[in-house]
């Protein structure tokens, strides 16, 4: 048996929509990146979608859209991947790390904590797919004490008078929270189209616009469209129909846009996911669940409660009471037996880069607790029953001969 972590769903319809615009004579951005934005609308029910090269790209642009700079800060968790913390660095800001709660998302307390007038934006990440608590963080952003404390220093600020809430949903494409799309959660909602993701576009993402009504929605989608090519005036689509060939560069733009070759792969699938992809998702994880929980070393993943239900992205098992160290040798007997594992994430301040750059995970407790007894399983629809059965069998019995071994090694310790 030899079974991957997480390969990317690729089906005829795939293939025909890729075909479809390589021979169409146009693959850069053009009619399948407006088909996709107008199918992620249709799944998230938001105001606006702007496809991109990347969350991180997609993420940068936004910080720089509401005027984030060095001197400000933006609070993220410790738990998660770097993007979440080097696009605040790219803006020149400061990325103010907190921990997470048992179920790996950001911690609102935490969140309270960490405000000051320096605070802008505050990046929540939907870990695994499973949603934020953003009704705590909202409140916390919108009370009196966070208004007060709030500074405003460039237009779309003062606009909104308030920290700004960026979702990071590069895992939570689908999920829900308090019954409605999870993306309606934040001001902002950023996915990922990366190789792995539910949906994948190869490399990829989308900015989903939730802002208040006084924002222009339209309006903040031209602009965002035109920075994301260079501030140009007229993407090469436009300028493509005889006659358009003048354009103007408006702004000190980036060059993140979407091509339709990409786009094309996202747009099959998203045609299926909410009928064939997540539910087949979900019947894996139920299945985990189900046939794992009779063990008493197993930690059950926050999937599902009375406000959220995940997007089934990862399924992050969890290890009762044991080490780093024997997590790492449990990794390598599974991955011995032909199931490819992962762990989901090293947290940052474990990281050289932000090591030394003066975060100490020992601030972030909980964060190294979850990490430290965590291996994801793989999880997406090309998964067999078969395949499923031999992944269950495998973790049940490398995890039971390991700490059995590891209870006998520390009795002999104690005689």
């Amino acid at each position: 048996m030899n079974i991957s972590f997480s390969p990317p769903f690729i089906d005829q319809n795939v293939i025909n929509e890729v075909v479809d615009a390589l021979k169409s004579g146009w693959i850069t951005s053009g009619p399948k990146v407006k088909e996709l934005e107008a199918e992620i609308l249709h799944l998230t029910k938001s105001k606006s979608a702007i496809c991109v090269n990347s969350w991180t790209s997609g993420a940068i642009m936004m910080l720089k859209w509401f005027g984030i700079k060095e001197g400000d800060e933006v609070i993220i968790p410790a738990y998660s991947y770097c993007a979440t913390a080097l696009c605040v660095l790219h803006c020149g800001a400061t990325p103010v790390m907190v921990d997470i709660t048992d179920d790996l998302t950001i911690d609102p307390m935490q969140i309270k904590r960490a405000i000051t007038p320096k605070t802008k934006a505050i990046i929540a990440v939907d870990l695994a797919g499973l949603p934020c608590d953003y009704n705590a963080i909202k409140s916390i952003i919108k009370s009196t004490r966070s208004r007060n404390l709030f500074v405003a220093e460039s237009e779309k600020q003062q606009r909104l008078g308030r920290i700004l809430l960026i979702s990071d949903a590069a895992h939570s494409i689908g999920a829900t929270y308090m019954g409605h799309s999870a993306a309606l959660s934040s001001d902002i909602t950023i996915f990922s189209f990366h190789a792995v993701k539910n949906i994948t576009t190869a490399e990829g993402g989308c900015i989903c616009l939730n802002l208040p009504g006084f924002f222009d929605i339209n309006e903040e989608y031209t602009f965002l469209k035109v920075f994301s090519l260079n501030g140009q005036n007229k993407d090469a689509y436009t300028k493509s129909k005889g006659g358009n060939w003048r354009y103007d560069i408006l702004y000190k733009g980036l060059k993140i846009n979407m091509p339709d070759v990409c786009a094309a792969i996202g747009l099959a699938q998203l045609r299926q996911y909410k009928r064939f992809l997540l539910p087949a998702r979900k019947r894996i994880a139920q299945k985990y669940c189900q046939l794992l929980s009779k063990f008493e070393w197993f930690i059950s993943p926050s999937l599902k409660d009375h406000t959220r239900e995940s997007s089934y992205h990862i399924f992050p098992l969890r290890i009762k009471d044991i080490t780093e160290a024997l997590r790492d040798q449990i990794i390598e007997d599974i991955v011995s037996l032909g199931v490819t594992v992962n762990v989901h994430f090293i947290p940052m301040p474990m990281l050289s880069y932000f090591r030394k750059s003066g975060y100490d995970i020992a601030k972030y407790p909980n964060s190294y607790k979850q990490y430290a007894c965590e291996i994801s399983l793989p999880i997406y629809p090309g998964l067999t029953e078969e395949d499923t059965d031999y992944i269950i069998d495998a973790v049940v019995n490398v995890v039971q001969s390991k700490m059995r071994n590891a209870k006998l090694m520390e009795l002999s310790l104690i005689r």
